[in-house]
């Protein structure tokens, strides 16, 4: 029997992951607040649906990739939501970054109904979810990660299954985490040299010869290559804040993890005060 998926939340990694979904000629439901990127999957082959209990109804695999804690509680709770229409048997992946404890809380709930959960957090970014490229950090049943499986290596270049649930969220956080700190990193590294005068394009080749500057860390420093007029410009400024939001939301959320754990994160505390500094945003209370 052919393998039905629901996919909610079409936003700049869910979109791509969604139409790698409807390209492998999976039966794709979808469903996001905005209507447009529904209407454009849909030009594509997959089928809308108007509330998570509908794609949850016609669904055997569910992937949620919204924005935070509440969004995932609405998309899960309520009579129209995805809880509501899962049949027991079905899973839901979460591929939102969030708090541990809140994957414990749905799952709990979901298991209460015969519905599997699996925190599926992903890293790569939109250019790899769109290539198929996405690594997968998977933590909950390993049946459930099999039923999921198919859907998954659509968007995949690697899953690698962290154990029990709540540990892929916890892995991801910990993950980001070093992610911005390298982007610090990167940054300071530039600030200094371009203070000095000295080449932006040597100081690179010296540095990615002897491993300390990445390809990702590279293409994070290629923003500060754009010129002054392009960097200010509107539409570059909105996709910067875009980008700052997500940086601040997802570093709150790993310092809340941190309390929970009972450990210290300085470091982690002072880069998400700098995300906008980081990435060029003119925005002088957030800088």
């Amino acid at each position: 029997m052919a393998l039905r998926v629901g996919f909610v939340g079409l936003g700049n990694i869910g979109k791509p992951m969604a139409r790698r979904l409807v390209a492998a000629g999976l039966e794709t439901s979808v469903l996001d607040a905005l209507q447009a990127p529904v209407d454009e999957l849909v030009r594509e082959g997959a089928k809308p649906a108007s509330s998570p209990r509908e794609l949850a109804a016609r669904a055997d695999v569910i992937g949620v990739c919204v924005r935070d804690d509440a969004d995932v509680r609405d998309v899960f709770e309520g009579e129209d939501g995805l809880l509501a229409g899962a049949a027991p048997g079905s899973v839901i992946a979460l591929h939102s970054t969030i708090l541990p404890s809140t994957v414990r809380e749905v799952g709990a709930a979901a298991a209460a109904r015969g519905v599997g959960v699996l925190d599926a957090c992903v890293t790569g970014g939109a250019a790899k979810a769109a290539t198929g490229e996405l690594t997968y950090i998977v933590g909950g049943e390993l049946a459930d990660l099999e039923r999921c499986r198919p859907a998954f290596e659509t968007s995949a270049s690697l899953i690698v299954h962290t154990g029990p649930l709540g540990s892929g969220a916890s892995t991801k956080l910990c993950n980001n985490l070093m992610t911005y700190l390298a982007w610090l990193s990167a940054f300071e590294s530039l600030h200094l040299a371009r203070a000095a005068g000295l080449s932006q394009e040597k100081l690179e080749e010296v540095t990615r010869s002897n491993g300390n500057l990445t390809d990702p860390m590279r293409a994070f420093l290629a923003l500060h290559k754009v010129p002054a007029e392009t960097r200010l410009s509107s539409g570059f400024q909105a996709t910067m804040r875009s980008f700052v939001t997500l940086a601040e939301k997802d570093l709150a959320v790993t310092l809340a993890f941190a309390r929970e754990c009972g450990v210290a994160l300085p470091g982690t505390g002072l880069v998400s005060q700098l995300m906008a500094r980081l990435y060029g945003l003119e925005d002088g209370g957030r800088r």
